[in-house]
């Protein structure tokens, strides 16, 4: 394969990774990281480096569409990442210490945890929100739109939120990806935020947790112009198809395509870590 096939083909799979990654709210980069480690053979490192400049990418683009269109909680935004750039920042700096065989396989359990999420079903609506004194002072509650005409949803949880942002933001920073699960984790479950709600406030908050993130690794030589350039492009074409078709998407079945894919590329990655094919 030459260059140019190279480039084309990383397009093309960013291309899809953004699609993915923005209809599922999980993130491209947690498939792009291992789909160039595996099948492209990029180090994992310059593949995370990579992933970070496409991730930055995706919040400027995908999440601009999705504030425009009301579904993004930019209050809510703004507070949790002070947690996950934190976050990020530290991610990074233990990136450069840990092990490739080590990074293989803590990138492997998040994927493994990001298809259980995501096979499982979640509320469109949550309903019976207890609001949190918290939200309430710092007005996070909100409304985005449904066929139905806007709907209004309370926020909880602010501090358990808050806590496993910094830990999103950590492994964020750890292997070049955005998190998604862990953002899931404290959006959907914790703080109780509607799907749709939840989806478009991560991908907003991902672009300055992978900004504090990249620094890191551009001062450590590991994002590769001639790599990171295809995959954002590609990311950066998937996320805005993805933002247009969100609203009328089966998320659900999208979900479950998406848990499928990671968890066969989870499996594959602890093979090759503990084999030494990394």
């Amino acid at each position: 394969m030459n260059a140019a096939e190279f480039t084309f083909v990383v397009w093309v799979a960013s291309f899809l990774a953004g699609l993915l990654g923005a209809l599922t709210g999980l993130g491209g980069a947690a498939i792009l990281v291992p789909v160039l480690t595996l099948w492209f053979h990029v180090h994992i490192h310059y593949a995370a480096g990579a992933a970070l400049v496409s991730v930055i990418a995706t919040s400027s683009g995908a999440a601009a569409a999705y504030v425009k269109e009301g579904y993004t909680n930019i209050r809510i935004g703004m507070f949790l990442e002070i947690a996950t750039t934190i976050g990020a920042v530290v991610g990074a700096y233990l990136a450069t210490k840990t092990p490739v065989e080590g990074i293989a396989i803590i990138l492997a359990v998040v994927l493994l945890y990001s298809g259980y999420v995501s096979g499982r079903a979640q509320p469109e609506h949550p309903e019976g929100i207890r609001p949190d004194p918290i939200a309430v002072t710092l007005r996070m509650p909100g409304s985005y739109p449904t066929p139905e005409g806007l709907r209004w949803y309370q926020v909880s949880a602010v501090k358990t939120g808050f806590g496993l942002m910094f830990g999103a933001g950590t492994l964020s920073g750890l292997l070049g990806i955005g998190s998604g699960a862990v953002k899931v984790l404290a959006l959907d479950q914790a703080m109780k935020l509607p799907f749709k709600v939840s989806t478009t406030t991560s991908n907003f908050m991902i672009g300055v947790t992978a900004a504090a993130s990249a620094g890191v690794y551009l001062h450590r030589g590991y994002i590769d112009p001639s790599l990171a350039m295809p995959v954002m492009l590609g990311v950066v074409a998937g996320s805005f198809l993805g933002a247009k078709l969100l609203a009328r998407a089966k998320t659900q079945w999208l979900r479950r395509v998406f848990a499928v894919v990671i968890i066969v590329m989870a499996i594959e990655l602890i093979f090759n870590a503990l084999t030494g094919r990394l």
